[in-house]
């Protein structure tokens, strides 16, 4: 039986211990995904983690044959790099590495700002894509990177009738695909062609080669060697013969090559692959690579995943070394290792020192080892409560939870205590100052370690308040409270955060003018805003048989809180940052005729709903079918998970007629607008909204018997 594995206390306390150096971990491949596991059992106080990986999600290579040929699910597939970095204490950004400027010290990603480090370990693995070849960017689709792959198969498996295939590259990845593909469409009478332009299976020996080549024939696939692809079009491909090939789905397998942008590091390399010593360092001791991209100038070996997974233990201890001012040690390869090949069916043939041997006790085998690795990666916990002293205070284990504190509007205070002690300032988003200006505040602890999505969040989230009273923006100061670290990663951390928030705020027609920052426990931003609108948009003008409008999806605080607990997907989460960074300015101008507005935020719909309910005297009727969830926040929901404000805002939503749903509840942050808007116009509103880019619903219908009842 596998136990999870738990982060202790003192690791919980490290916030208390400044940051004073960054390592980046570029790519999501196995070494790294080994590297953020141990370091999640044994961090190093003082250095700031980031993953840079594009997507939640890293394939595991040793299981694609399988989920190709339908013998695991995607989800089996997949390493779950967002649960991954949260147990390491990792920041995880979604993107791509575009380059590395190590004379600057510093990493170039796509679409934000470029991330300073102090050491970066490079695991990005190969592509196996053929630009030169006419026409394959456009109509085949590269077996490596294996995720894009993973995808565009599942898409075709799915709708494919009668299909034609094609596997160009016949080395042992290209056997398993074909073998994989056919098996997988063995109903569907599928014509599978595998072609090389030597000869096929050429790196196994004499017996292995025999027994493949036998069971590609089993598997019907259509072998034609000595053949030069010269041309693929969008209904097959063309021989340098002259030979056309139907093929409705193509694929490239055809040896490893290196990403174009590690040509532009001016590293040493070899045949376009980071060369790197015994210790995996580069020609710059800063930067060390591992897996496919790296090439072992010592003892090269063949691209294969058990070097990637055998070079993990090591590059931990390196860097762990370098970061520390330790002593390095050298990964010293094995001279050969077992290969598990299969063979479609669930059935596999082992090769090593040239035996070969084949059948389903080695399917057993190759699928044993291939769960046990996967298995490391679903066995993590959260951290555990901490320890607390002998003797307390009356009320402080029922203070403290069974849970972490929730970031974001979960941090915040709940409606029925704020309702209690601001009797005569609550109400409307934001105030008005003077005649046409408005003006709020509005700060956020942080949810993600990323200070570049937890600057947009809380830019957007400060937005709302001015976009719900249909003003625009006219200028924001920021409050900053940066974790505690050195001099050098707070001018970092500044720069992402300040870069960041100008880019927001210039794109919403706003400036910032000035702020606050300081020194404290955690990450917390915020900002004051103020706005320009010739008619205030409030809470208080709602009428009997307005449409009620919703331009966003809830759910956000079960997801990020799921998140916290390890319990959530990371594809569910990173969705659902996307949806934080959504901005709300169309939708505030669409809207902008609207009787009554708000934003959703931590009192949760069911809170901001009543809020407009009470300024206008009204009453609702809301469809809770009607209502748009983000994904996965139904299914968490109802396995009990919770944000830390869930209690305080059921109190505070008050009484509720007919059936309840507990994301009624939820508090989101940088939620979607809420508008009452005239019958008449509700459905050309919602059509512009959609047009717009808003998961926009109509969701119910105000009355005025000034009843909260939900159908």
């Amino acid at each position: 039986m596998a136990f999870p594995l738990i982060r202790t206390p003192l690791q919980q306390g490290m916030n208390s211990i400044p940051l004073t150096r960054d390592l980046l971990l570029i790519g999501g491949g196995h070494t790294h995904a080994l590297v953020l596991r141990k370091w999640g059992m044994n961090p190093l106080p003082g250095v700031r983690v980031t993953v840079i990986n594009p997507g939640p999600t890293a394939p595991y290579s040793g299981m694609l044959p399988g989920f190709v040929a339908g013998h695991y699910t995607r989800e089996e597939l997949d390493i779950d790099l967002v649960k991954l970095a949260r147990f390491a204490g990792a920041r995880i950004i979604d993107g791509y590495a575009t380059g590395i400027d190590k004379d600057a010290q510093t990493v170039a990603v796509s679409g934000r700002p470029s991330i300073a480090y102090d050491v970066v370990s490079v695991d990005i693995g190969i592509t196996s894509a053929m630009p030169d070849l006419p026409g394959f960017t456009a109509h085949a689709i590269p077996a490596k990177p294996l995720g894009t792959f993973a995808s565009c198969w599942d898409s075709f498996r799915a709708s494919a009738k009668a299909p034609h295939i094609a596997i160009i590259g016949g080395g042992v990845a290209g056997a398993e695909l074909a073998m994989a593909m056919s098996h997988a469409l063995r109903d569907k009478s599928p014509t599978v062609h595998l072609l090389d332009r030597s000869r096929v299976l050429t790196a196994l020996g004499y017996k292995a080669r025999q027994k493949m080549i036998a069971a590609l024939t089993a598997n019907n696939i259509e072998i034609t060697e000595d053949a030069e692809v010269t041309e693929i079009f969008a209904e097959g491909l063309v021989l340098r013969n002259g030979r056309t090939i139907r093929s409705d789905f193509t694929t490239g397998a055809a040896g490893a090559k290196p990403h174009d942008w590690i040509a532009q590091t001016g590293l040493d390399l070899h045949q376009g692959f980071i060369a790197v010593d015994a210790n995996l360092q580069s020609s710059d001791p800063a930067i060390f690579a591992v897996g496919d991209c790296a090439h072992l100038r010592a003892n090269p070996r063949p691209k294969a995943g058990v070097y990637a997974v055998r070079q993990a233990p090591i590059l931990f201890a390196n860097l762990r070394a370098v970061l520390s001012g330790g002593t390095l040690r050298p990964y010293k390869p094995q001279r050969d290792y077992l290969k598990l090949i299969s063979l479609g069916a669930k059935s596999a043939l082992a090769e090593k020192f040239g035996t070969a041997r084949e059948g389903p006790l080695l399917w057993k085998l190759k699928d044993h080892i291939d769960r046990k690795f996967m298995d490391q990666f679903e066995t993590l916990a959260p951290m555990g409560a901490p320890d607390l002293p002998r003797k307390t205070a009356l009320g402080v284990k029922e203070a403290l939870g069974d849970k972490p504190m929730c970031g974001g509007c979960g941090a915040k205070v709940g409606r029925a205590a704020l309702q209690n002690v601001l009797t005569d300032h609550f109400g409307d988003d934001a105030a008005e100052v003077q005649a046409g200006q408005v003006m709020s505040t509005d700060h956020l602890r942080a949810l993600t370690h990323d200070p570049v999505v937890m600057t947009r969040i809380a830019a957007v989230h400060a937005l709302g308040d001015i976009w719900a009273m249909g003003a625009k923006p006219q200028a924001a100061t920021a409050s900053l409270i940066l974790p505690r670290m050195s001099a050098t990663l707070q001018e970092r951390t500044m720069t992402e955060i300040m870069s960041t928030a100008s880019e927001v705020f210039a794109k919403a027609g706003a400036k910032i003018i000035g702020g606050h920052s300081s020194l404290g426990d955690e990450l917390t931003i915020g900002f004051t805003i103020t706005g320009l609108t010739k008619a205030p948009v409030t809470l208080a003008g709602a009428q009997a048989g307005d449409k009620l409008i919703l331009t966003k999806p809830i759910g956000s605080g079960t997801v990020m809180a799921a998140e916290m607990q390890g319990k959530a997907k990371g594809a569910d989460v990173m969705a659902c940052l996307d949806l934080m960074t959504q901005d709300q300015a169309a939708a505030s101008v669409i809207l902008s005729k609207a009787h009554a507005m708000t934003d959703i935020t931590g009192f949760g719909l069911a809170g901001h709903l009543r809020g407009i309910c009470d300024a206008s005297g009204v009453g609702v009727t809301l469809d809770l079918d009607a209502i748009p969830l983000m994904h996965g926040a139904l299914a968490l929901s109802a396995s009990g998970v919770r944000s830390s404000l869930f209690t305080d805002n059921r109190i505070g939503a008050g009484p509720i007629e007919g059936p309840v749903m507990e994301l009624l509840f939820d508090p989101q942050t940088a939620g979607g607008l809420l508008a009452a808007v005239a019958p008449a116009s509700a459905d050309a509103t919602l059509r512009k909204l959609h047009k717009a880019g808003y998961t926009a619903s109509i969701i119910g219908e105000i009355t005025a018997d000034q009843v909260f009842r939900t159908q």
